[in-house]
């Protein structure tokens, strides 16, 4: 009983087969086989290449991730001693305006000794 029900499903797909091989051109498939080959090629190269890169980056990255983390805290060792430094001296300068109210220019002072002559009309 078995038999006689594979029996026709056998040939109904071997049919339909043949049907499908003779819709689609053999030299096709192998045009699109070699394209696919091809393009396969050109994907694992990249693949390859991109992979170099990024071992390469990672020792990059490596080597200058210790030098940047050291200048990184030298710049806010810097940044917090400036800060202080200029905390500092504007209290000192409150002490000294304070103590000597002339001792420093005005604005309009400052504007007059801060221009310099023109050399160039001197001549």
């Amino acid at each position: 009983m078995a038999d006689q029900v594979r029996e026709p499903i056998r040939s109904a797909s071997e049919e339909i087969t043949t049907e499908f091989q003779t819709l689609v051109d053999s030299q096709d498939l192998d045009s699109i086989k070699q394209s696919q080959n091809l393009i396969l090629g050109r994907l694992q190269d990249s693949n390859a290449v991109l992979s170099h890169f990024n071992d390469y980056s990672e020792n990059c990255f490596a080597d200058v991730s210790a030098d940047f983390s050291k200048n990184t805290r030298l710049l806010r060792t810097m940044k917090s001693d400036l800060d202080y430094i200029f905390q500092k001296l504007r209290s000192m300068k409150g002490k000294i305006v304070a103590t000597y109210p002339d001792a420093f220019p005005d604005n309009l002072t400052i504007e007059a000794l801060e221009q310099r002559p023109d050399l160039e009309l001197a001549k």
